[in-house]
C-alpha cells in the first residue's frame, strides 16, 4: 500500500468518526510517519508493536487559559502494514490505533481502551 493510500484511509477513519467525538478534537495533528524513532519504541519496553503514539496534555490533566502546543497523534504506518496481511486488516487497524490514541487525548486509560476493545 503506498504512503498515499495509507494516509487516505486515516482521514477517512477520522471523517467517520461521531461528531461528538471530532468536536473535542482541540488543537490536535494528525500525522502519518513511516516508523516510531527509538524513544517512542522504548515506551513498550520491548514488549509488542508500536503503531501508533498519542504527545500531549489529556483533557481530563488540562488548566485552563494556558495556551498549548498542539497535541499530537502519530499512526506509524510500516508497523501496521507489516503485521496485516490484507488491506480489509490494514483499514482495521488504522481505525482501531486511531481511536486508541484519541482515548488517550480524551483521558482514556490502557484498561479503558481495552475495555471498549480498542486496546
Amino acid at each position: 500500500m503506498t504512503n498515499r493510500e495509507f494516509v487516505r484511509l486515516v482521514r477517512q477513519a477520522y471523517r467517520e468518526m461521531p461528531d461528538h467525538v471530532i468536536q473535542a478534537l482541540d488543537n490536535v495533528d494528525v500525522v502519518v510517519e513511516e516508523w516510531p524513532g527509538p524513544d517512542e519504541e522504548d515506551l513498550l519496553g520491548g514488549e509488542g508493536t508500536l503503531f501508533g503514539l498519542y504527545s500531549g496534555v489529556p483533557l481530563t490533566d488540562r488548566e485552563g487559559g494556558d495556551p498549548m502546543l498542539p497535541d499530537r497523534i502519530a499512526i506509524y504506518r510500516q508497523p501496521i502494514l507489516r503485521s496485516c496481511s490484507s488491506r480489509t486488516e490494514a483499514e482495521h487497524e488504522i481505525k482501531v490505533t486511531l481511536w486508541h490514541e484519541i482515548g488517550h487525548y480524551l483521558g482514556m486509560s490502557e484498561d479503558d481502551l481495552h475495555r471498549l476493545g480498542y486496546g
